[in-house]
């Protein structure tokens, strides 16, 4: 095509352009003049979608948290591509203002670059990062979205061309988001190898202790009632501590899921999955994990995103083999201690800020909030902590933190996010080390993306690690429950130790 020809259709294109944004300019919609510059300018700098996900986070349950935290990444990556690319590369005047009625003006009119929009492209990435996660929330924000986007053509700042590729751009930005952050629809298949398990229509043979205690998920208010509802063979006990310590309870529920021939069932979070382990192993029997927490990691993981989920491979008899990561005291550099009962860990462990931040926000979440909790926790860890020094394999090392997971983490930035597989033998080791300014370079290298390539952050996947010289009131974490670390410690796996049910493959 010549250069003629591009030219006619780029004045061709901009005519209609400009006749489509002139139609809407002359017709009104029943209390649009209202409401539309209203919300156009609530959406500026991101403030109405922040507000959203805010909402989301306190209401919206497991998957609201998650469709939150994915919408306002997407809406991140959206905001910076089209502020600090798009529009400087594209230099387009705003749309003439007089066919517009004044009524709908908006009391500052914006002076950057009419092409693309930006509040479109934020609309359309935090919709969309939602809907990625969580298609009921994608469904409720669309009709938000929507009348954002119009909005900028009825005010009259934005071409609908504008709006359009506004909002390709935040679409793009939340499927470029999947590449190092998969959503949980996408999350390729987990923990090999498949295993037969006893399939257990009903629930016949189950014994499932719930702890209603571990979540406030709006879903899940009344877990052990669904439970029965969904099997109702099985027997179900409501957990309360007047009954006694949770891990004496799971035992004895493990016991008679023995005796019956059945499985294990247990329905919290990742501290009541993990205090499973040792009754499940004991008395050699399946387990039935059914998400009742906050973040349920394990259970997403395996792909038991509901209760529904785990029922159904209960029923089907559906199992996977997945390892389970070993915590033992170590009496010398090399020598195991004689007494003591193992750690068990199903997906982390970890020494340094961690544990301080978990103990902070566990002490001050009853008077303030869990989120005010961890952001205030936070802050007063990057403030006043100071590094932990132990010897890692042989080798003296500070660190702020050193963390360890039940095999291969993908992640974003320094945070670990998810496996692929939970019966690899390997552990995925990171330390961050705790040298001269190594704290604010860590930080600065996390925001920038480049945790591979610096030298305050170690990555390695062994089979076992061995730390020593930890010093006295030194805390440990294993899947978020925080207890004493001796002065040393050898942490290793079991590989494919633990039978669990998980749907089959789609």
């Amino acid at each position: 095509m010549n250069e003629t020809k591009i030219g006619r259709l780029r004045d061709a294109l901009g005519l209609a352009d400009r006749r489509l944004f002139e139609q809407v300019a002359r017709r009104s919609w029943p209390g649009a003049d209202r409401v539309l510059p209203r919300l156009s300018t609530s959406a500026n700098h991101g403030l109405l979608w922040f507000g959203i996900g805010a909402g989301m986070w306190a209401v919206g349950g497991v998957r609201g948290r998650r469709a939150a935290v994915r919408a306002v990444a997407s809406l991140a990556v959206a905001s910076a591509t089209v502020n600090t690319l798009a529009k400087g590369a594209v230099r387009r005047e705003r749309p003439m203002i007089d066919v517009v009625p004044v009524v709908r003006h908006l009391s500052r009119r914006p002076i950057t670059s009419s092409f693309p929009s930006g509040h479109s492209a934020s609309a359309a990435a935090f919709t969309m990062g939602a809907a990625l996660e969580s298609r009921g929330w994608g469904a409720v924000l669309l009709p938000v979205a929507g009348s954002v986007a119009f909005s900028r053509v009825y005010t009259g700042v934005h071409y609908p061309s504008d709006v359009v590729v506004g909002a390709l751009l935040g679409m793009g930005a939340a499927t470029v988001l999947r590449g190092p952050s998969p959503s949980r629809t996408r999350r390729p298949p987990p923990a090999r190898p498949r295993v037969e398990a006893p399939a257990l229509p009903e629930g016949e043979g189950l014994v499932v202790v719930v702890n209603p205690s571990s979540g406030s998920s709006p879903q899940l208010v009344e877990p052990a009632r669904q439970i029965e509802n969904l099997l109702p063979k099985a027997e179900v006990i409501r957990y309360d501590e007047s009954v006694g310590p949770l891990p004496e309870v799971l035992d004895r529920a493990a016991a008679g899921a023995a005796e019956r021939g059945g499985a294990l069932g247990v329905c919290g979070g990742d501290g009541t999955v993990n205090a499973a382990v040792t009754p499940a192993l004991r008395h050699g029997v399946p387990l039935l994990v059914l998400p009742g927490g906050t973040f349920n990691h394990f259970a997403a993981d395996l792909g038991v995103e509901t209760l529904a989920d785990g029922c159904a491979a209960l029923a089907a008899g559906e199992a996977v083999q997945a390892d389970i990561g070993r915590v033992r005291r170590l009496s010398s550099a090399l020598t195991l201690a004689p007494d003591g009962a193992p750690a068990y860990f199903l997906n982390t462990f970890s020494l340094g800020i961690y544990p301080e931040l978990v103990r902070l926000r566990e002490r001050w979440a009853p008077r303030i909030g869990g989120t005010a909790a961890a952001v205030l926790g936070a802050a007063r860890i990057l403030r006043s902590s100071r590094p932990l020094r132990a010897r890692v394999n042989g080798r003296q090392r500070s660190m702020w933190l050193l963390f360890a997971g039940n095999g291969a983490y993908r992640s974003i930035g320094v945070a670990p996010v998810r496996r692929k597989e939970m019966a690899d033998g390997l552990l995925d080791v990171r330390v961050a080390d705790g040298g001269r300014f190594a704290r604010t370079r860590l930080l600065a290298t996390a925001l920038a993306g480049g945790l591979a390539r610096t030298r305050v952050y170690a990555a390695a996947r062994p089979h076992r690690l061995r730390i020593t010289g930890l010093p006295e009131g030194t805390f440990m974490a294993c899947d978020g429950e925080v207890v004493p670390a001796p002065s040393g410690l050898l942490i290793d796996k079991l590989p494919r130790a633990l039978t669990v049910y998980r749907p089959a493959d789609d």
